[in-house]
């Protein structure tokens, strides 16, 4: 399916969302109108559709939700649809009406069977390939990556943003005469000596940038697979606004820090490649750490604590019960992570509300509360801290 404005699609195990927040503000800081959609949302639905910057109001959504049910009853026997692909047409229809001059659109699941694909990109981006949803996408990283894969099209440009994609995904770009783009290859990452800015660099340009104000370490390589992707668009865009965007994305729920003195973070890391990612960054930043974590049954939950096990000196768990079958209890959950952890680390919490209470009370200043685990975990501590839980 083709749309009437240039389209980037993102997707990836880790990294997705943050990309598409730096393609939005980068053309947005250049005044160009965007369409975004993202999945999936943390406290509210108007999260996942936006349009010049702004969120879909509920009356739109209803509207356009409306046009997708009578299309899809308008034939007979009705075409069955996933919540998923019932919220992704909806989108579109806002879309098509919005005058758009980009569109930016989130993988929701893999690539080659997501909805979102119904949309041919003028620039993919897989942004990272690890191991999650394997029930869906398969058990190793060559099996996932030749998934995430299939939103690449043939003859349009393909940005690799990993230093070592997997070879599936080199393969598909080959065998159907994508563009690849590789990072680290194609385009460098080049971080000041003093860490206060970076470069990035193509041959033939080169743009000095200031850090992100999203934290994480790997999001200098999310802004640089953003770049890239829109130094291959056919569109206009001032080094200023490149400048800007980086500086200015924002996407809730990563590294968000959401009180002060003492710190507490939330964060929607949720397997063992995102593990990494807060190991590194809370080992450049020390402090004395304590978490609040919840995580959904398919998720390496070992792994997590093996990996964050060093960095973390306390442990309040709770279950993810609205999650349907994919939801734990928080003693299921302590059950997993505990062959992880020395004895004792682990408190057990009715839910993620009671869990970080607790949390909160327990801390001193100087030391940091990290929420994280899924989406389900960090929407269920925004929830509660904007309701004003005591701590």
């Amino acid at each position: 399916m083709r749309v009437n404005a240039p389209v980037v699609v993102v997707g990836g195990t880790n990294g997705k969302g943050s990309t598409c927040a730096f393609l939005d503000a980068m053309l947005g800081a250049a005044g160009y109108r965007v369409g975004l959609y993202t999945s999936p949302h943390l406290t509210r639905y108007q999260e996942r559709v936006r349009v010049g910057g702004d969120e879909a109001t509920e009356a739109a959504l209803l509207r356009a939700f409306d046009a997708v049910e009578a299309a899809r009853t308008a034939v007979t026997p009705p075409t069955p649809l996933t919540y998923f692909e019932f919220g992704t047409l909806a989108a579109l229809v806002l879309f098509a009406e919005a005058r758009l001059d980009a569109l930016v659109l989130e993988v929701g699941l893999g690539g080659r069977l997501d909805a979102v694909n119904i949309i041919d990109a003028d620039v993919a981006v897989v942004t990272t390939v690890d191991l999650d949803h394997q029930d869906f996408l398969g058990e190793t990283r060559e099996a996932i990556g030749a998934e995430k894969a299939g939103i690449l099209r043939a003859g349009r440009p393909a940005v690799l943003a990993e230093r070592d994609p997997p070879s599936s995904v080199l393969r598909r770009a080959y065998a159907i005469g994508a563009s690849a783009i590789r990072g680290h290859s194609d385009y460098l990452v080049e971080v000041d000596p003093d860490g206060s800015g970076w470069t990035w660099r193509e041959p033939g340009f080169s743009i000095d940038l200031p850090r992100p104000a999203l934290a994480a370490p790997s999001q200098l390589d999310n802004a640089a697979a953003a770049i890239a992707a829109l130094r291959a668009l056919p569109i206009a865009l001032d080094p200023d606004a490149i400048r800007r965007g980086v500086a200015n994305a924002r996407v809730a729920g990563r590294l968000q820090v959401v009180a002060r003195d003492p710190d507490i973070v939330v964060d929607v890391g949720h397997n063992p490649q995102a593990a990494r990612e807060l190991a590194g960054w809370l080992a450049a930043e020390p402090r004395p750490t304590h978490a609040v974590f919840s995580a959904l049954a398919d998720k390496d939950i070992a792994a997590i604590g093996r990996i964050l096990g060093p960095h973390i000196a306390s442990w309040h768990v709770a279950g993810v019960t609205d999650a349907g079958p994919r939801g734990l209890d928080g003693a299921t959950v302590a059950q997993r992570l505990a062959p992880a952890l020395p004895a004792g680390r682990i408190s057990v919490h009715a839910d993620v509300a009671a869990a970080l209470a607790a949390a909160r009370a327990a801390l001193v200043p100087g030391e940091r509360l990290l929420v994280f685990g899924s989406f389900h975990t960090a929407a269920d501590a925004l929830r509660a801290l904007a309701a004003g839980e005591p701590g």
